[in-house]
């Protein structure tokens, strides 16, 4: 299986995929760390994928989203962007709206709290 294959079954057989640096237990950057932060505080069940572990992966991601930067985030197989949109989206409710839309589980009330904390 190609990484452009690997990548396509993981988006489309997760409903959230985190392509990052590390795990999420233990991110291996800022830009990750924040976004698995945001979404594990949040309770989503997600998938991470350690692109350090593979270089076609890592490289694989880019070309595949036509996006040259990660993390990259995707929910119900939909690419929504990396870091800065993530954080972005978290802040003005609209990563909630798109949880909702998708029926992604997550904790509202974790949600809320990070937006008053960052008012």
């Amino acid at each position: 299986m190609t990484a452009q294959e690997q990548i396509k079954d993981t988006v489309e057989k997760n409903d959230v995929v985190l392509f990052m640096k590390g795990t999420k237990m233990m991110p291996q950057c800022g830009f990750s760390s924040r976004v698995a932060g945001v979404l594990n505080y949040m309770g989503v069940d997600f998938t991470d994928v350690n692109v350090l572990a593979d270089a076609e992966i890592r490289q694989g991601i880019k070309d595949f989203s036509d996006w040259p930067t990660i993390p990259q985030l995707y929910v119900k197989g939909e690419f929504i962007g990396g870091c800065d949109i993530v954080t972005e989206m978290t802040l003005s409710g609209e990563l909630d709206a798109l949880f909702d839309q998708k029926g992604v589980k997550y904790d509202k009330d974790a949600a809320d709290k990070i937006r008053e904390a960052n008012a």
